[in-house]
């Protein structure tokens, strides 16, 4: 089995080309990380085991409906670009292999809980004594220090502490969690970010460094007006539904369009633009009132402009009316469910979402390259299945012979 990446010329002049990667990460953060430094091209191998499943090897939809860890579509996605080599953890031999491995990469990442990493000998003393150059990329939900460095968290919940779901919500109701794990994916990116930062230090003074990621850190910049209007303001923002934070646009929201649970987002940002607004309604007698020509005049009427503007825009279809608005100068944009991204114009001339062909003998879609180069055509895979590596990393990079590997294996150690 080859090595991630070098697959021929797609990747061939992309700026990771030799960069090796130890991903200890898990969940969903830890493969966005890994993806985004192969898509770059580097070298990843996801370091797993079936001692212990990744939970996104268990969640739907599987291929062809059959359940199996080297199945699960949400997985391919996930861990696109990363390779698989399989160790169990819990064993000795198999902690010695993991540094053994490491120190014949340039940096790990790994999204445990503090300590976890010190633990099984590959903290980031142990990792520097194997080779004193290494980078390690601890991505923890709070840090690796502070009250809050051992709390357990998933994406949901860390928008909870982080500040983010106490803006989220109908105007004047309570808090509405957004249904979504945003702090994962955002810290991955973040993760991947401050691992080029890391390599560039160590480029320029041969450094190594251990770098301590905190995922609420992260996601708490989702949230930044919202601090500057409480230090600045003295106020505490809250729920407002989609009405803009400051009063600055009305009409500002998302307003129904015909058909079932179809939408259009509008923002109306200056007085041209309502005008603007009002000749693509056709100038009805409510619309063309003095008293909305101006901003404060429509701030005044707001809940009753937004009625009589829902009223005309479910007479429309989305598409076609983000598109007359648009002609209009208005700000407006259908709002796309999953099915409309996978079938949208500009997401399939950009290649966001690819149809490829997974190893087992089955297409699937999974996302295209997120990062594009002028310079290179990124070659995405899906994520791998487990252990595909274990031949290439074991025999060739760690030099094991064949009874070594056999008796590892044997032994549930590679696993």
């Amino acid at each position: 089995m080859v090595a991630p990446g070098r697959a021929g010329l797609p990747g061939e002049r992309l700026p990771l080309r030799g960069v090796r990667v130890a991903n200890f990460g898990w969940g969903w953060l830890g493969p966005v990380a890994g993806q985004t430094l192969a898509m770059l091209g580097a070298e990843v191998y996801k370091v797993e085991s079936r001692a212990r499943v990744d939970i996104n090897r268990t969640l739907p939809p599987f291929a062809e409906g059959i359940r199996d860890p080297d199945r699960s579509i949400q997985n391919h996605a996930g861990w696109a670009g990363n390779g698989s080599i399989t160790l169990n953890l819990k064993q000795a031999a198999g902690r010695e292999l993991a540094r053994r491995f490491a120190a014949c990469c340039d940096l790990a990442l790994e999204n445990f809980g503090p300590g976890v990493m010190h633990r099984l000998g590959l903290g980031y003393e142990e990792l520097r004594r194997l080779r004193p150059d290494t980078i390690l990329v601890s991505m923890p939900a709070a840090g690796l220090t502070g009250p809050l460095k051992d709390v357990r968290t998933y994406g949901m919940s860390l928008s909870s502490i982080a500040g983010l779901d106490s803006l989220t919500g109908y105007a004047d109701g309570p808090p509405v969690p957004m249904e979504n794990a945003y702090a994962d994916p955002l810290g991955g990116i973040v993760g991947a970010f401050a691992a080029l930062l890391a390599l560039w230090q160590r480029r320029r003074t041969g450094r190594g460094q251990h770098v301590d990621l905190s995922q609420q850190e992260a996601i708490v910049q989702l949230i930044g007006p919202a601090f500057m209007d409480f230090v600045m303001n003295g106020r505490v923002a809250g729920p407002i539904g989609n009405r803009h934070p400051t009063g600055a646009a009305v009409p500002h929201g998302v307003f129904p369009a015909a058909g079932t649970d179809r939408w259009v987002s509008i923002a109306v940002l200056d007085d041209e633009e309502w005008q603007g607004l009002v000749r693509a309604m056709g100038a009805p007698a409510w619309a063309v009132e003095p008293a909305l020509a101006t901003l404060a005049g429509r701030r005044a009427a707001l809940p009753a402009l937004h009625e009589r503007l829902a009223a005309w825009t479910r007479q429309h279809g989305d598409y076609a009316l983000a598109g007359l608005l648009q002609q209009h100068g208005v700000r407006a944009a259908p709002v796309l469910d999953v099915g409309d991204l996978l079938k949208d114009p500009h997401y399939r001339a950009r290649g966001t979402f690819i149809e490829v062909m997974h190893p087992l003998g089955f297409r699937e879609t999974i996302y295209g390259a997120y990062v594009k180069t002028s310079r290179s055509r990124v070659e995405v895979r899906p994520g791998p299945m487990i252990g595909q590596n274990n031949d290439y990393v074991f025999r060739e990079l760690l030099g094991l012979t064949e009874d070594e590997y056999r008796s590892y294996v044997e032994e549930q150690v590679i696993f």
